[in-house]
């Protein structure tokens, strides 16, 4: 009975330090950083912004000019140069100039496509950040209820002897006994069945840092209760300010918007001008002067329908980012609201493991073990006793850890964490 008595002696302490949450446990601080600098998704986000950004030089820049060569009007009976006046060698330099404003627009158009993965990447962080806490308190959960089910399979040891003894002077009964090792089977398989969860959480945890699945890791830190309060008016009011995704859809919105005036521009010409020199044979009999001349040459943008086509593109393209938006806003509210409510249910359910079920169903335990021993309640009733006690103590930190999630979520839907962010590390380009 040394390990029961010990037990539930712990238990008392473990409710009176489980309070509230004040600042994120310094491994989990460790596991965000780590993430934000390894996550192989992110990583891949930060390439997309590289290319989005050296997509602007290209666009914005003039293409090559060109230059030709000509060997002009030789005769085809002799191939002399001086035989006629018009046989020259000419060279020629040309370059494209497009209708005035296509290039700022195009420079627009990928200026805001590389602020749309900037911002995307802003708002990833947040999410995979809610991924390691929401991870991270799934094993603490795991973790905890691990301890419990160990230290419930050492009473079921004094529970066995308890009543091996007391069949062996004749005070208990066989069935006692069997049912005894009947509920300790039950709870090495819950054991197993959690160690397996544990296992499969702590691979997701270090694939989601960018470490190997198979390494562990030891941990120090205790569920605690969340203390913080929210308003929800105020928290749907913000969030278009601290959401970065929001920024990207504004930069998208420009990016289109430039798009549809890049397809109305199209309908002007580009133009081409060019100069040349023209070289001739000093035999000739108007000895050979050189020539040089210039021009300028347009396209024209007679295919309108191909043109009209690329308009309604961009306005369905704009149209469609407006939807997406405002879809993407009702979804932003709907899950603040959501994390914000389980975050108060979780919250009294907190409250009222601690502050009542838990007490009591130790209280109770006690009471029917103390009974028990005088002989005035029979083993199942010690039994039941004692298996509620636990089924509790494993709702509490489940609870525990609901609770730490759902307020992960709240972050990250709300962008409670966006200024906390730390700034991105960066490449140098050679």
């Amino acid at each position: 009975m040394y390990f029961l008595c010990k037990y539930l002696a712990g238990l008392l302490l473990w409710l009176t330090v489980s309070g509230p949450a004040i600042a994120q446990p310094n491994q989990l601080t460790a596991l965000l950083k780590e993430a934000d600098g390894q996550n192989p998704s992110l990583k891949i986000t930060q390439e997309q912004i590289e290319m989005a950004s050296s997509q602007i030089e290209q666009v914005t820049s003039l293409q090559d000019p060109i230059i030709s060569i000509s060997l002009l009007n030789y005769p085809t009976d002799s191939f002399k140069t001086d035989q006629t006046p018009m046989t020259g060698n000419e060279i020629r330099l040309a370059q494209m100039f497009p209708f005035p404003g296509k290039l700022e627009t195009k420079g627009r158009i990928a200026e805001k496509k590389s602020l749309w993965f900037a911002s995307a990447y802003q708002d990833a962080r947040l999410q995979i950040r809610r991924q390691v806490k929401d991870t991270w308190y799934r094993l603490l959960f795991q973790r905890q209820a691990i301890k419990l089910t160990i230290r419930n399979l050492k009473i079921f040891e004094d529970f066995i002897k308890l009543t091996e003894t007391r069949y062996e002077v004749g005070k208990g009964l066989q069935q006692n006994v069997l049912t005894a090792h009947l509920q300790r089977s039950r709870q090495l398989d819950q054991l197993l069945v959690l160690q397996q969860q544990e296992e499969a959480t702590l691979a997701e945890l270090n694939s989601l840092v960018g470490r190997d699945t198979d390494r562990s890791l030891e941990i120090d830190s205790q569920l605690k209760s969340v203390s913080q309060k929210f308003n929800l008016n105020e928290l749907q009011e913000q969030v278009v300010q601290k959401r970065p995704l929001f920024k990207a859809y504004a930069a998208l919105i420009d990016q289109y918007k430039a798009q549809r005036k890049l397809a109305h521009l199209d309908y002007r010409p580009d133009f081409t001008v060019w100069a040349g020199y023209r070289w001739r044979d000093n035999a000739l009999v108007d000895d050979g002067t050189d020539f040089v001349s210039a021009g300028v040459s347009f396209n024209l943008p007679v295919r309108r329908k191909q043109r009209a086509a690329a308009v309604t593109e961009a306005d369905s393209a704009l149209q469609l980012v407006f939807r997406k938006l405002n879809n993407f806003r009702n979804q932003v509210n709907l899950e603040i609201h959501q994390s914000l409510t389980s975050l108060e249910q979780t919250g009294k359910l907190v409250e009222l493991y601690q502050g009542g079920i838990i007490p009591q169903a130790n209280q109770t335990f006690q009471a029917t073990l103390s009974a028990y021993q005088v002989d005035k309640v029979d083993f199942l009733d010690l039994l039941n006793s004692l298996m509620t006690l636990y089924r509790y103590e494993i709702d509490y930190i489940k609870a525990l850890s609901d609770q730490q999630r759902s307020m992960a979520r709240l972050e990250a839907a709300a962008g409670l964490e966006a200024d906390q962010l730390p700034e991105p590390s960066t490449r140098s380009k050679g």
